[in-house]
């Protein structure tokens, strides 16, 4: 019974989606969302447990195992991802229950919610799949459903983003499919397992199609997880989108591909295939280029969700920058930071979101003493931002104090110079805006304690987030081990 907990959840996610609209209370609904993304977190749970306790296991989707059927892969990272990608969900959706109503119609509260709760089961189903075919179903389900959560706010802007994200989506949807045709033309294989077995045979005698194979993996799931430079659809939709629903894309969507693209890189190929070509080269430089221009592009900007909009660009820099070091302790950073930012972004989205909406400004130059009239809000945020500047004990340090191993264990000491220049970075752009709003008599004059502070039950699942994150950083060893178990 439990090793079916997995596809479970999804349908549990799928179904409850499909009720929505027939409802037409919105309090029902959001308690329908919220419910299920609660169960569906406790399952998670449930097979954490299981797996760290019995090792992973394959669970055949249908009668019918691989190669043929469909096979879900149930291991540490899998159980893992899932636990923390449910988790985010459930404090998000609990946040949006009290302020959702602030950023769409009632009207289209049901698509609101039917969308989310298809795109957590999408990506819950990326994680879990054995199948490259199946991923790319998947991927495409959370690609609408991505474009939904934008475009709901029915604005202008958030056509336009929606727009925006749609064609370049598209474009990266073309290409993994290119992909997924020239693995099967060398393979004749979808199963990811069978994929890899037969490539170690094979690979000698195509390769050409494998690094045109590799390109277009690369290419097309890098559009999709905002690797830069191929980034510019994402500050538009982040920062336009409803509050919770740039916490979801950001800390949970791009996650979700990123991590596509790592059991496609590490499983289907391995090390040994992947390091005879220059893609991770590649991605390595492309990555460091994200952590240092996607900070620079943030500090100029002028709103405060676009600055974490472009934070993000540099946070996924991280990422592929793990990933393109190319050994297994740069794949188990890039994984451990995936953890670490999701947790600690989506806080960030969920607070700038409510202090925008307390306060009525956008524009960081407006939200100058802030922190006297929402002192909780700014505390919460300043935690934040300590794990997105590198301050020990919070997982931001973590991923860079490992990366920064990764970089000597590469031989490659000028990498650690990448990773200062972002700290310091990120810095620049994140503490003057706590600074500004805690300190100085100009900032503060004629501004009233507590006067917009948000409502505990509004900003308890926030708390939760930060505590997730702090907790992240304490237990990095042991969730760093889980991994290195996972990738081994």
């Amino acid at each position: 019974m439990i090793e079916s907990l997995p596809l479970i959840s999804i349908l549990i996610l799928f179904i409850t989606s499909f009720i929505m609209p027939l409802i037409k209370n919105k309090g029902i609904i959001k308690a329908l969302s919220l419910i299920s993304l609660i169960v569906v977190f406790f399952l998670s749970f449930i097979v954490f447990d299981f797996v760290n306790n019995n090792g992973a296991y394959i669970y055949n989707v249908g009668h019918f195992g691989g190669p043929i059927g469909i096979e879900f892969y149930v291991g540490n990272i899998e159980v893992l991802l899932a636990t923390v990608f449910s988790f985010v969900a459930v404090m998000i959706g609990w946040f949006s229950v009290y302020s959702i109503d602030k950023d769409i119609k009632e009207s289209r509260m049901s698509f609101y919610y039917l969308l989310v709760n298809i795109l957590i089961a999408s990506l819950l189903g990326l994680l879990y799949t054995n199948d490259i075919f199946n991923a790319f179903v998947f991927v495409e389900i959370g690609t609408i459903a991505s474009c939904g959560i934008i475009v709901v706010k029915d604005k202008k802007e958030n056509i336009k983003a929606t727009l925006k994200y749609l064609i370049m989506s598209s474009l990266g949807s073309g290409l993994l499919l290119m992909a997924i045709a020239f693995m099967y033309s060398i393979t004749g294989q979808l199963n990811l397992t069978y994929m890899h077995e037969t490539l170690m045979k094979v690979y000698t005698n195509y390769p050409d199609a494998i690094l045109i194979a590799l390109g277009l993996f690369t290419i097309g799931l890098g559009v999709k997880s905002a690797m830069f430079p191929l980034h510019s659809w994402l500050p538009d939709a982040h920062s336009s989108a409803p509050t919770t629903s740039s916490a979801i894309l950001s800390s949970l969507v791009l996650k979700g591909y990123v991590y596509l693209l790592i059991k496609i890189f590490y499983r289907v190929f391995g090390l040994e295939i992947i390091n005879e070509f220059p893609v991770l080269r590649i991605v390595m430089i492309l990555g460091g280029a994200g952590m240092v221009l996607g900070s620079i592009l943030a500090i100029f900007q002028k709103e405060l969700k676009r600055v974490i909009a472009y934070s993000s660009v540099a946070q996924m820099g991280y990422i592929f920058f793990g990933i393109g070091i190319g050994t297994q302790l740069g794949f188990t950073i890039a994984i451990y930071h995936m953890i670490g930012h999701a947790v600690t972004k989506s806080a960030l989205f969920l607070l700038s979101g409510a202090v925008i909406h307390n306060s009525g400004y956008k524009n960081i130059e407006d939200l100058k003493g802030i922190g006297k009239e929402m002192p909780v809000a700014l505390f919460l945020f300043l935690m934040a931002a300590l794990s997105m500047v590198g301050i020990p004990v919070l997982p931001g340090f973590i991923s860079k104090w490992y990366l920064a191993l990764a970089s000597i264990e590469s031989g490659n000491l000028l990498l650690i110079l990448i990773i200062v220049a972002s700290s310091l970075l990120n810095a620049v752009y994140y503490l003057p805006i706590v600074i500004n709003g805690f300190f100085g008599e100009e900032n503060l004059k004629d501004k009233v304690y507590k006067s917009k502070a948000m409502e505990l039950k509004t900003i308890l699942p926030v708390i939760m987030l930060i505590i997730a994150m702090v907790y992240v950083g304490i237990a990095s060893k042991g969730i760093i081990s889980l991994i290195e178990i996972g990738l081994s």
